[in-house]
């Protein structure tokens, strides 16, 4: 999937385990310099539909086009990989619930505007789901990508072609 989307900064989209990976780096930094982390959750909406419409390699083809919009979106620093779902997740160091929010905008209308091979016509939205860290919170990595990926759940429930961010919801010791 990288060949076409891979930008010039030598950034590529990791996997799965690579993501997860770097999110428990990420998230064991941000707490030892203690500077914000955000963790984005973005899903193409309908992409089932597009694929039965179009077939898998449109439905691919939208993919890719809305990674190639991640990368030019995000800053060389930030991290982004696939899910097993055909969602996406950014892994944003020194980024608020502000900035997420500012980077979701941004996504949402870029997507809009995607044209993408023999679905040129159509038009792309999608759902972005969002949490960040907070001072004083004793988080764990998952917990964020659990409340980002609960997010972006209620953004595909709210009609899709939205950003909902929610609060990281500490664990019990």
């Amino acid at each position: 999937m990288e060949t076409s989307t891979r930008p010039a900064d030598g950034r590529r989209l990791f996997s799965v385990a690579q993501i997860q990976h770097v999110l428990r780096t990420e998230f064991g930094r941000s707490q030892r310099y203690k500077y914000p982390l955000a963790v984005l959750v973005v899903a193409v909406d309908q992409l089932g539909a597009i694929r039965d419409r179009r077939g898998y390699e449109s439905k691919e083809a939208v993919v890719e086009g809305v990674v190639k919009l991640l990368f030019e979106s995000t800053r060389s620093s930030d991290f982004l990989g696939r899910t097993p779902d055909d969602r996406l997740m950014a892994v944003v160091p020194h980024t608020d619930e502000a900035g997420a929010r500012t980077l979701a905008e941004r996504l949402l209308a870029g997507a809009r505007a995607l044209a993408v091979g023999d679905a040129a016509g159509e038009r792309f939205t999608l759902s972005i789901g969002a949490t960040s860290t907070r001072d004083g919170e004793p988080l764990f990595p998952d917990v964020l990508l659990t409340a980002a990926e609960a997010a972006q759940a209620d953004a595909v429930s709210a009609g899709g072609d939205r950003f909902v961010a929610v609060p990281p919801i500490p664990r019990a010791p």
